[in-house]
């Protein structure tokens, strides 16, 4: 099987194609060819191709699936008018075009697999909700989402389509820990405003083992929330955060701060949402990091 990837020196793009290295083969859509070789060199070059532009496409290619991961990330830079055009344009604009693709048949793929996040729901409180919320909270993240969802949508007809609505992704070294474990390690680290918003995440190996259980699986389509069956208030995170450095999580950020600190992006922390991944569940999917105990041994004891 050969899949074009998009975001494929991501975190998750990373990790999806080491996993699957010597089960398909991967054209991976780069900016940076010569950063996203170095990252992929133990990888034999049979095994994988790089394109810095879609129309680099060999014409007589074919490809059996698109996994379309791409997406400026959205915590790095204040949320500027131009920043926002930045996170909208690498997000919208190379969806619409692997659907032209699609739609054009210069690509003709059996499964189209298309990033989101579950800030599409906006912020939800302590309300449980799954795939069949559909009162979103008015913001930006939900905008955001929204839209590129939609577009990935039309799709549809073309092709069996699924959309992937991300929680926070947990693993090694990488991703929301490295940014944020930095403080616990030092006994510096707690809940952020009251500590009962919800966060719902999800173990990079079960987030993997996701996409490829909707590619192999033929029959399945739709939307999916890619998050643990198990998701926890801020302060129980802190808790257990903390205590895997041996620490404990004594010291509150006040959300007032953060507002200061991050201006408008500081509502996707302090805010939340309790996401359950019912169709994933419903479609037969096992997650084998269920708890957020699992997840941070197998992070951190490994």
């Amino acid at each position: 099987m050969h899949i074009l990837i998009t975001g494929g020196t991501g975190f998750i793009g990373q990790a999806f194609i080491n996993t699957f290295q010597d089960d398909y083969n991967f054209t991976v859509l780069t900016r940076d060819i010569k950063n996203a070789k170095n990252i992929f060199s133990h990888i034999s070059a049979d095994n994988i191709k790089f394109i810095s532009q879609l129309h680099e496409l060999p014409s007589a290619i074919h490809i059996d699936a698109v996994i379309n991961l791409a997406g400026s990330p959205i915590m790095d830079k204040m949320w500027s008018t131009k920043h926002k055009h930045t996170l909208e344009s690498s997000r919208w604009e190379i969806t619409q075009d692997l659907v032209d693709l699609m739609s054009t048949k210069t690509i003709t793929p059996e499964v189209f697999i298309s990033g989101s996040a579950i800030g599409a729901y906006g912020r939800q409180g302590a309300h449980v909700i799954d795939e069949n919320h559909t009162e979103h909270n008015p913001e930006y993240a939900s905008h955001l989402c929204e839209h590129w969802e939609e577009i990935a949508r039309t799709a549809c007809p073309l092709t069996r389509t699924a959309i992937i609505r991300t929680g926070i992704v947990l693993g090694k070294n990488k991703g929301a820990l490295q940014k944020m474990e930095f403080p616990f390690k030092l006994g510096l680290g707690g809940p952020i405003g009251t500590g009962e918003q919800y966060m719902s995440w999800i173990h990079i190996d079960d987030m993997v083992a996701a996409i490829n259980y909707l590619i192999q699986n033929k029959s399945i389509s739709g939307t999916f929330n890619f998050t643990s069956p198990n998701p926890v208030t801020n302060r129980e995170f802190s808790n257990k955060l903390a205590a895997c450095f041996g620490k404990k999580a004594r010291f509150t950020t006040p959300a007032l701060f953060l507002r200061l600190l991050l201006g408008e992006r500081a509502d996707l922390i302090i805010y939340g949402q309790r996401v359950l991944p019912t169709r994933l569940l419903d479609v037969g999917f096992t997650f084998h990091f269920d708890t957020l105990d699992q997840a941070f041994t197998a992070v951190y004891d490994s």
